[in-house]
């Protein structure tokens, strides 16, 4: 029997506190933790945790060679890896991996076998991390607020996530793959390769593409007189209208706190995706800021899912001296879409960063 006590798991806790952390350890030890994961997880304050991450990774018992030997992958990739997706490396001295680690340096070992090189797997993780562990952290949140309630015991806190965990971990794996499937379904059905790009056989380094960013005036002031919860919920809401008001080949680049950036290859689809913000945003009511648009277009270069060169820096500077409700572009973005919307001159503007004043006109419906 573990002496928890002499241990250190009990230090500082007294009265009920204490009993039920004796409780949860003992639970634990009954469950098949070893002492030094008890140990460890104590340690990172999470041992109500320990059994629902059991749930979602299995047991840890393989070392970094270990993994790196069965799958037949350098460990020096596997940890330029795990930094790209955003997590730490593991402790080459401890068995700190798991079956999952494992599956995933044989999946990593098979793309390299296709002609993958490690400079694209890394360039696929950055994203997939970035992306996934928003998604990790909202999906870690469903099922803990299912189970909060007042009163519970940390053994009762134990064995309620795991629960909850254990259900929904079966759906994941399959859900995170049919929306990557529909992702890369739209990408695929509204890809186009030129001419030139067929004779060269590889793609250009940059695209025409017209990029537009929408931010909410007076957000940082707002952000004095809201709560953070209220303040994540006018952010979030920009973000669903940007959303519901796309349609592709507009696509959402990213959110950007209290901005979203948008790009597409036709600067007359963006300016009427631009529009149609808006006035989604307006029908919000009063109460809910304005926002505003900037829009410029030009050879852009695409990495890793975000975009990268002169419009995107442009775009921006716009969008910061455009009025609030207002869509503000560039001229050559009025040129190319100047029978589809009414403009007007909106004046030439020096822009921060920007050696020449820049002419700009204000869009607005036909």
């Amino acid at each position: 029997m573990a002496d928890f006590a002499a241990e250190g798991f009990l230090d500082g806790l007294e009265g009920d506190a204490r009993a039920q952390r004796l409780e949860l350890l003992q639970w634990l030890k009954a469950e098949g933790f070893t002492l030094e994961r008890l140990r460890r997880s104590h340690h990172d304050g999470l041992l109500p945790f320990l059994a629902a991450e059991r749930e979602v990774v299995g047991d840890r018992r393989l070392t970094e060679a270990e993994v790196a030997e069965a799958a037949g992958i350098d460990p020096a990739l596997m940890q330029r890896l795990s930094r790209a997706l955003g997590l730490p490396p593991a402790d080459p001295g401890l068995p700190d991996l798991t079956e999952t680690d494992l599956e995933s340096a044989r999946l990593t070992r098979q793309m390299l076998d296709l002609g993958v090189s490690e400079d694209q797997m890394l360039a696929v993780a950055r994203v997939a991390g970035s992306g996934l562990g928003r998604l990790a952290e909202v999906m870690r949140a469903v099922p803990l607020e299912h189970v909060l309630e007042p009163g519970l015991t940390e053994l009762q806190l134990a064995q309620r996530y795991k629960a909850a965990v254990g259900a929904v971990m079966p759906l994941v794996a399959p859900m995170v793959e049919l929306m990557l499937r529909q992702q890369l379904d739209n990408m695929v059905r509204h890809e186009a390769v030129e001419a030139t790009e067929m004779a060269q056989g590889h793609l250009p380094g940059a695209r025409d593409t017209a990029v537009a960013f929408a931010d909410l005036v007076g957000f940082t002031r707002l952000g004095e007189e809201l709560d953070p919860a209220d303040l994540g919920a006018v952010a979030d809401r920009l973000s669903v209208l940007a959303e519901e008001v796309v349609q592709p080949p507009v696509r959402v680049v990213k959110t950007i706190g209290d901005a979203v950036m948008l790009a597409c290859p036709e600067p007359q689809r963006l300016v009427a995706c631009s529009l149609a913000l808006v006035d989604a945003i307006d029908q919000e009511g009063q109460a809910f800021p304005q926002v505003r648009v900037g829009i410029a277009a030009g050879p852009a270069v695409t990495r890793g899912g975000d975009l990268f060169g002169r419009p995107v820096n442009l775009a921006s500077r716009v969008t910061g001296v455009a009025r609030a409700g207002s869509v503000l572009a560039t001229k050559d973005v009025r040129d190319a879409a100047r029978e589809a919307f009414q403009w007007s001159r909106a004046g030439v503007r020096r822009l921060k960063g920007l050696p020449e004043p820049v002419p700009l006109y204000r869009a607005r419906a036909a």
